[in-house]
């Protein structure tokens, strides 16, 4: 138990002794019915029935804040940091800031954020791993990091910027809303650190003493219906109709019609166009960019065998046929084979990759990871049984095949479906889809048409029909592009402030894969008229090939750099990018009290899996697949 000082101040316990039925979103405040089996167990901590000194230990807690009372002093980071032993780069709780005006008339709004422990955590259900669970006690949402591979997928949908992915550990950590302290009625160790008495905690919906509000939203908040979360704010300070945030991020918070106040577009960075290649190329995301595009190649191409076999198009049955085809299945395994080892190796513990399977009720990620590993598993049957020219191997490669087109279809679908988060108002566009399928049928196209070069006769590669596909897919991912940014455009928030870093911070690079789609339809168009029996075909296709793969990698690094999440407002130093990429180039990063580490990824070295047989993860991974199959 926690043991509680003999001069803790009054402040410090936990005051309520009413509280309502339900909360503003229509949810229960009872996390479970008072008949409910954990009700009548005794109260046990370490093995010692103990004293429950909290009545509302199953009811839904949460944090109040009062804006107008913060000191900008930090207390709360600094007793967090210190009551979870977290280090510099880590923090559970942080302030941000916004501001509007000038001397005299300057407005300072601050927001001091941890987990909001929300009734519907986005957080839970994305996890692959099951690390989070949402307590009956105090309605906590707990993350376990040891069950955590350190994928960050949860990083990705908490709107709030709660998770923390600790790139030294390789794992994800969080607030754990201080439980030990609630179970001896004190409030979490922010709340009893604040000096200017602005936090506060106790049963949802209960107003403070003293306080006059309790709302759900506060300029610089991202919106409540993504996860319905359990802090409410009081704010009575006249504000000015625009607030800005003083990190660089390119957001600003303007006063709408009915008071409230909505996130826009704030081009504090000019107009310039730059190219952005070297934030491009150092994107944390890069193994996802290669991961997405060679699984996006080989699915396509191996569709492109399957059914062109399955439904006799000439051309295609062709490629199955030739010496070339043994060589593209021994390419697509390599390639999917090669983005798998990059995504497995992205992972902050990469020897718990068996984890991923651990939420397919819930999670997209674990679906896809479902998904594309059965399309792996079919593509290598396929592949073995292709070896064999006998009539009973080519029903096991059918059979197979058939499992690998199911799987792809799964893989692809959450593949697709994962990035629908609308904390990434970016990615949450069904833009998303159009250019994974549309990169399915423009790589798959470029994969078969290289092979087939290599190894068939110039005048049998199927240059109209690969060409065509190509071409479809080109058409598919431009109209794609198109909607999304006029959607984008016609926005407001941090989709349209990604949209604004795209045509300026990125603006070559994006202009660039612009006109490399147009020019690369030009081509696709030229190409079967020419054909590639000669040297200008030749060089044409090289071309062609060289330009789709460029244009591809851009599109795709694009996607995963440009994403503005709604996220918290930082400070000068603390949560801005700005800062982050300003103490890597100078060297304060290497300053361990900056708080900023450099990007790093965790690699599976010799010593580290030595360690893993020695923990016994081989026995680890065979209890897990019990569990999963039994539940035991």
């Amino acid at each position: 138990m926690f043991n509680v000082r003999s001069d803790e101040p009054k402040y410090a316990f936990l005051w309520d002794k009413e509280t309502k039925q339900t909360n503003r979103y229509g949810d229960s405040i009872e996390t479970v019915p008072e008949s409910h089996e954990l009700r009548q167990q005794p109260f046990v901590i370490n093995d010692e029935v103990q004293e429950q000194k909290n009545p509302n230990r199953y009811k839904q807690h949460g944090f109040f804040f009062n804006a107008d009372n913060c000191i900008f002093c930090h207390a709360c980071e600094a007793a967090c940091s210190e009551k979870n032993d977290n280090p510099p780069h880590i923090a559970f709780r942080s302030v941000g800031f916004l501001e509007s005006g000038v001397h005299p008339n300057y407005t300072r709004l601050s927001i001091s954020m941890a987990c909001n422990h929300c009734d519907d955590p986005v957080c839970l259900k994305g996890c692959p791993t099951r690390a989070y669970t949402k307590f009956a006690e105090y309605g906590a949402v707990l993350q376990d990091p040891d069950t955590c591979f350190g994928c960050g997928y949860c990083t990705w949908v908490c709107p709030y910027n709660a998770p923390q992915l600790d790139p030294v550990k390789g794992q994800v950590s969080k607030c754990n809303m201080c439980v030990d302290r609630l179970e001896v009625g004190l409030k979490p160790a922010c709340v009893a650190a604040c000096l200017g008495n602005a936090l506060d905690f106790g049963v949802v919906e209960n107003i403070p003493e003293n306080r006059i509000q309790a709302e759900t939203e506060i300029p610089g908040f991202p919106r409540t219906d993504i996860t319905h979360p359990n802090i409410r704010f009081q704010q009575t300070r006249t504000l000015q109709k625009e607030l800005t945030r003083i990190d660089t991020m390119p957001v600003k918070y303007q006063q709408s019609r009915d008071g409230g106040y909505q996130s826009v577009v704030d081009k504090k960075h000019g107009k310039e166009r730059s190219w952005g290649i070297k934030t491009l190329l150092a994107s944390h995301e890069n193994a996802h960019v290669i991961f997405t595009l060679s699984a996006q190649a080989v699915m396509g191409a191996f569709l492109m065998i399957l059914l062109g076999s399955w439904f006799g198009i000439a051309d295609l049955v062709r490629v199955r046929e030739s010496a070339a085809f043994l060589p593209l299945l021994g390419s697509m395994l390599a390639l999917m084979g090669f983005g798998l080892f990059k995504l497995n190796m992205h992972l902050g513990k990469p020897h718990r990759f068996y984890r991923g399977f651990n939420n397919l009720r819930l999670s997209p990620l674990s679906r896809e990871i479902a998904g594309v590993s059965a399309f792996f598993a079919g593509l290598v049957g396929y592949a073995f049984f292709s070896l064999f020219d006998n009539a009973f191997a080519n029903l096991l490669a059918n059979v197979t095949g058939l499992l690998a087109l199911a799987g792809f279809a799964a893989g692809s679908y959450y593949m697709y479906k994962l990035y629908r988060i609308p904390a990434r108002p970016f990615w949450d566009h069904w833009q998303t889809a159009t250019a994974f399928y549309g990169s399915m049928l423009v790589l798959g196209s470029v994969l078969i048409g290289i092979v087939a070069l290599i190894f068939m006769p110039a005048s049998d590669v199927p240059v109209a029909t690969l060409s065509a596909m190509a071409l479809v897919g080109l058409l598919v991912e431009a109209v794609g592009l198109f909607f999304h940014a006029r959607d984008l455009v016609a926005g407001q928030g941090e989709g349209a402030a990604a949209h604004y870093q795209q045509t300026t911070a990125f603006g070559k690079t994006y202009w660039l894969r612009n006109i490399l789609m147009a020019v690369n339809g030009i081509m696709l168009l030229v190409l079967p008229l020419i054909g590639v029996t000669s040297v200008a075909g030749l060089l044409l296709a090289s071309a062609l090939a060289v330009s789709l793969l460029l244009m591809a990698y851009l599109e795709r690094i694009i996607f995963y750099a440009l994403v503005i999440p709604t996220t918290m407002p930082g400070a000068f130093f603390w949560r801005n990018k700005g800062f982050v990429e300003h103490a890597r180039e100078v060297g304060l990063a290497d300053m361990e009290q900056v708080g900023v580490v450099h990007e790093r990824h965790h690699k599976f070295k010799l010593d580290e899996l030595l360690q893993t047989v020695r923990e016994n993860s081989v026995r680890d991974m065979l209890d897990h697949v019990k569990w999963i199959l039994t539940g035991k």
